[in-house]
This record gives C-alpha cells, structure tokens and sequence, in this order.
C-alpha cells in the first residue's frame, strides 16, 4: 500500500486523517485549504508521519477565481492570469515542497457538439467551449507552451507537473499529439480519474473509458480512485471503491480498470478520491485491500464467489 494516498480538501481534517490514513501509505494530496493554519497542521503531520504532500491546483482557496487554471484560453489576457496566478501559488508552496502540483486539463474543456453535456458538472460557462470554436491547431499550440512552461518550473521549484484529465473530446482520444507532448516533455504526467471516465463514457457515445486508460496509463503520475451509479441518472458520487458493487447494476469497472493500469504502470500513485463518511471503518479497510490485491495479483478467496 506505499503507493496509496488520501486527499483532504477544504482544510486539514485531523478526524478524516485519522481514519483514512494508514502509516505505509504514500502521502496526502491537498487543495483549496482555506488558513495558513491548515497549510502547518499539514506539514506538521507530514514530519511527524513521514509522508509526501501532493497539491491539487489551488493548493489556497481563492473565492473570487475560478478552482482550475484555464491555460489553453482562447482569451491571451485570460492566459496570461491563468500563469501568474500558477506563479503566485508555486512561490508560496516552497515552503510545502510538494511532490507533485496537479492541474485539469483541457482547461478550457473541449466539449463534442455532438454530445448532451447536461451531467457534466462546471461551476461556471468559462470552464468550456464547444469543439466547433476551437480548432485542433490550437490546442496543439498552446498546449506545447504550457508544457514548455510547466517542465521549466518543474525543474525550478522541484515538483512533478501532473495533468488530470477533465472530460476529453476527439482531438485527445483520436491523435496521437498528446502522447508526442508527452514523450518529448517526460517531466510532465498525468492523472487519470476513474469516476470521471466512467461517466463520460455513460453520457459520451464516443467515448471508451477502457481506450484511454489502455492508451495513457503508462504516462500516469497517478489515479484518482473513485466509483460512482451511473443507473437512471448520476448516484452514489465519490463512493469508495468495493467489490461487491458490480458493473451490471450501473457502477464503474473498478477492476477492469485497475487491471489495465496494473499492466501498463505498476507503480502509480493510487489516491482515493472518496467519501470515506459513505462506508464504515470496516467496508473502508476491504477497500485498501481489494485495491491492494488487484495491483499486485494476489489472489484472495474474500473477493471472489
């Protein structure tokens, strides 16, 4: 379970802390902590527990911006804030010296006009474009400067640049540009989210959940592990992943996942992005251990019938 983490938003949640965390695990990822207060408790606990900080972009809330930074805006001056803002938060984490900073990306998201983009969740209409008003070419362009970008600062402020997918249209799924980035640019990771694969693909036609984890695992930093119903309409958000909940009965293939990303890349980071209230102290326990057994083939005559 070294690879495992916990994420704690909003501030440092010694109670989640406690019953989340266990002393082999990774590390904890942070974001929109809202008192310097918070920013200590965690790098308190850090010390004492030896363990890594992972931030989640902003690592401080900042209620008159919008949470991601939307990079690849057609919008320069947009742009221009979107990088200074970055700098503003990477000079205040020299003190956290995280492992790793993750941003959303596309940001914009590229939506498909072909696709009801109604579930999808984005707190403000500036979080997207449709398709049809951005062209590949740009994409590509701007997505090559914040890489450039990004690698630079990485070796500055000593962090891993981690990109999580938000929802993907067909210039990611259909080109090979971003695999190209990737590899001339191999600082720079991704985060691949489970429960928003999943739900993309249930409100996407286009989209296979299984392609883009088989194509972009080997490049992953780490997983965001979730699992969510997807069985007349969105339930069941941020539940922990467990093996009895099966794909028949509208949850995500948590194990199929996991298989292809134990092929492809062993030692990723796993952090579970869940609501561990939903489950008890027990049902979290089985869920570490299920996990845990998938990535590293053991079997167990618990998990199966």
């Amino acid at each position: 379970m070294k690879q495992f983490m916990i994420g704690q938003y909003g501030h440092f949640d010694s109670n989640k802390f406690e019953k989340d965390f266990r002393n082999d695990f990774h590390g904890i990822e942070a974001c929109l902590f809202t008192t310097h207060e918070d920013c200590l408790n965690l790098m308190s606990a850090a010390r004492d527990r030896k363990f890594q900080i992972g931030v989640h972009y902003p690592f401080r809330a900042h209620p008159s911006r919008l949470r991601d930074a939307p990079f690849l805006s057609s919008d320069e001056t947009i742009r221009e804030e979107a990088f200074q803002h970055v700098q503003e938060e990477l000079d205040y984490l020299t003190t956290v010296q995280p492992e790793y900073v993750l941003f959303h990306y596309p940001k914009p998201v590229i939506l498909d006009d072909r696709v009801n983009w109604d579930q999808w969740r984005f707190t403000d209409p500036s979080e997207y474009v449709m398709e049809s008003n951005y062209t590949f070419d740009e994409l590509v362009e701007r997505s090559e400067a914040l890489f450039k970008w990004l690698t630079e600062k990485s070796k500055q402020y000593h962090f891993v640049p981690v990109l999580e997918f938000d929802a993907l249209n067909k210039y990611i799924y259909e080109t090979d540009y971003l695999e190209k980035l990737l590899e001339q640019y191999p600082t720079i990771k991704l985060c691949l989210d489970t429960g928003r694969l999943f739900i993309q693909e249930k409100i996407d036609p286009y989209f296979d959940a299984l392609k883009i984890i088989r194509k972009y695992a080997k490049y992953a930093h780490s997983i965001h592990l979730w699992n969510v119903q997807v069985k007349d309409g969105i339930r069941n958000n941020r539940y922990p992943v467990l093996p009895h909940l099966s794909p028949e009965e509208g949850w995500a293939p948590i194990e199929a996942y996991l298989t292809i990303i134990r092929e492809e890349n062993s030692d990723v980071r796993i952090m579970f992005e869940h609501n561990s209230s939903l489950v008890s102290e027990e049902q979290l326990e089985q869920c570490y251990t299920w996990v845990d057994h998938i990535l590293n083939k053991q079997a167990d005559p618990r998990f199966h019938s």
